[in-house]
């Protein structure tokens, strides 16, 4: 695990021009932003189930909450103390929000330019515009990690199918043409493996209207993750990097400890820190990387909020990403990322539900055998669709083979 604790104010002149250098509340002043004390209420901008987890973390430590989201009933409305229904460009119900919160947070990146504008006006939102207004572009996004001096696969603007096909050749195959918005566990991008298929690429992904981008495809021995958290008076602590594993584009294991030398890991919690505060991050960053055989880590995206990656801080560190990000935003220290237990965490998809449930009533559900203590998360989503994100598992165990043994024997993720 990595600490950094600075005294400087790195990063908070822009925050206190966007948000109003008031500073103060419950009679309390910082030089640093606000400090949002237990008892006062967060807005949550989504209500899915990272919205649910923050909530979740955020009441026990006293805390209450207030959710936008379209879908009524939603897995974080289930559990705050209101849910103003309403769509993420309905200005009348965001302005609702930021007038029963002291303090706003996001649970996604794809928040309405014109609402985010709006909260930064009226209400406290010390992640800030600029973090989303780079991270909602894979371009912007890009510069920004080179700009921390950490390094990127080779990357090129494409603009039309004859210059996509040059770089293509330039780069080798396959390499990976993305959208530089949206898409999401393997949406909005193509692999190409010969230049046969640059053209149909370039027409199906410009459909979209975002602009494109081509990455060279790198060669990897493991996909990693750090979850690094930063408050506004700079101190920057960073959680066990995590290993994962992908299924059809979509996370399947998180394995902690990573299995990969101790310089690695302590390479890739220093690349989230730096990358962290070159970017002047508040509250959560997950930073996902791709590990050569030759022992190189490039940065592959980033994310500003709580990830699936991170989930397996919830019962195996002494803080869980979901709690270190409410202390973030609301400028309490931040808590020990120290790792308890080895972990596995599985996702739960909408196929593995049924088979889950059925298992828990049988007695070796809990492998006295393995050693290995399951712990259950389901988001309250009202239909189990397939490869829908469900809920997750964490695998509690003295080492993290014995928790991919528990997992091969439930046969419960044989239906990928």
């Amino acid at each position: 695990m990595t600490d950094v604790d600075v005294n400087g104010n790195s990063g908070m002149s822009e925050m206190n021009e966007m948000n109003g250098n008031s500073g103060q509340l419950n009679g309390k002043a910082t030089g640093f932003g606000k400090v949002i004390k237990p008892g006062a209420t967060i807005g949550i901008l989504g209500g899915g189930q990272l919205g649910r987890m923050l909530t979740l973390a955020g009441r026990n430590m006293g805390y209450r909450f207030v959710t936008l989201d379209p879908t009524e009933d939603s897995p974080c409305g289930q559990v705050a103390d209101e849910q103003i229904v309403a769509g993420y460009d309905h200005v009348i119900s965001a302005r609702k929000l930021a007038e029963q919160a002291e303090v706003i947070t996001y649970e996604f990146e794809n928040v309405d330019a014109q609402v985010t504008e709006l909260l930064m006006k009226e209400a406290y939102v010390p992640q800030g515009s600029q973090l989303l207004y780079t991270t909602q572009h894979r371009i912007r996004e890009k510069k920004a990690i080179e700009a921390a001096g950490a390094p990127v696969a080779p990357y090129e603007e494409i603009t039309s199918a004859a210059q996509l096909r040059e770089v293509v050749e330039r780069f080798g195959t396959p390499c990976v043409l993305k959208t530089a918005t949206g898409g999401y566990d393997g949406k909005g991008q193509w692999v190409i493996r010969s230049l046969d298929e640059t053209q149909e690429a370039f027409d199906t992904l410009i459909k979209s209207g975002a602009e494109l981008v081509l990455e060279q495809f790198i060669h990897f021995d493991k996909e990693l993750s750090v979850i690094a958290a930063r408050s506004p008076g700079g101190e920057v602590k960073a959680f066990p990097a995590a290993e994962n594993i992908h299924v059809n584009n979509i996370l399947h294991l998180s394995i902690v400890p990573a299995r990969i030398p101790a310089s690695v890991q302590k390479e890739a919690e220093e690349l989230a820190v730096r990358i962290a505060s070159s970017m002047g991050v508040i509250g959560l960053l997950a930073v996902e990387l791709f590990l050569t055989p030759d022992g190189q880590l490039y940065v592959n995206e980033l994310a500003p909020r709580p990830h699936n990656s991170g989930h397996y801080t919830m019962e195996s560190c002494r803080t869980s990403q979901f709690e270190q990000h409410i202390r973030a935003i609301c400028n309490l220290p931040l808590g020990s990322t120290e790792l308890m237990t080895p972990v596995v965490m599985v996702n739960l998809l909408g196929q593995h539900v049924d088979p889950l449930l059925e298992l828990l009533d049988q007695p070796g559900f809990e492998d006295e055998e393995l050693g290995v203590s399951a712990k259950i998360h389901l988001y309250g989503k009202h239909e189990a669709k397939h490869n829908r994100k469900m809920g997750h598992v964490n695998l509690l165990a003295s080492d993290t083979a014995r928790a991919l043994t528990w997992i091969e024997r439930s046969a419960i993720w044989e239906s990928k």
